[in-house]
């Protein structure tokens, strides 16, 4: 896995070992698979190790292997999600250097949005998963890797002035991902969603527009 990421989870949530055979890769995906659908269908509430287990195909032996419980799996799903993520973030960054701000921006809303929405109805799964589970050391190890990534494309930025990028930076991600977190709390439909997504980048231009001065 990446080295800016994993977090350090909890003792109690840490897999017991991590695939690294393409047999293993293999095994562990449908695994992963499996729990989506269950997720999607049952909730968290219906998830179990052997009805994973069952839809991926596998023992629970073989479950067992890499997971000790339910909450590990599930917070090394959500894990593997946050760090397609952060990947997905850091490529819009890449290409954004240099650019105008404003316009750098508009890319970060642009991506993190597709990626939270090409599939709904998991990414609600995937919230509502760890209600009950210690998150703070994942969302953390999430939080440090992309800040770095959207804080340098705003330096970058050909006609950035703010003599201070962390706190720009720390507004605009937090208006940004709060804003699509809410459209899934609230349920919103496809138009209302549009509609907020432009008034999201309307209100980041504004705000950026004022930026040292």
């Amino acid at each position: 896995m990446d080295s800016h990421m994993p977090a350090q989870p909890p003792k109690a949530l840490k897999p017991r070992k991590t695939p690294s055979q393409p047999r293993s890769r293999v095994t562990v995906d449908a695994i992963f698979e499996a729990t989506i659908q269950v997720l999607l269908s049952q909730g968290m509430v219906g998830l179990t190790s052997t009805g994973v287990a069952e839809r991926a195909g596998v023992s629970v032996g073989t479950m067992y292997q890499y997971f000790p419980n339910k909450q590990s799996l599930v917070y090394a799903l959500n894990e593997r999600f946050l760090t397609t993520l952060a990947e997905r973030v850091e490529a819009t960054c890449a290409q954004m250097h240099g650019r105008p701000v404003a316009e750098a921006a508009e890319a970060l809303i642009d991506t993190y949005w597709a990626a939270k929405t090409e599939r709904p109805e998991l990414t609600r799964a995937l919230y509502r998963s760890v209600a009950e589970l210690e998150t703070d050391a994942l969302l953390h190890a999430f939080a440090t890797r992309v800040d770095k990534a959207t804080t340098d494309m705003f330096c970058r930025a050909s006609d950035f002035s703010s003599p201070d990028a962390s706190e720009v930076n720390v507004l605009l991600t937090t208006v940004i991902y709060g804003s699509v977190r809410n459209v899934f709390e609230r349920g919103l439909g496809p138009e209302e969603i549009l509609g907020l997504k432009s008034e999201l980048k309307a209100m980041c231009r504004a705000y950026l527009a004022t930026v040292g001065k």
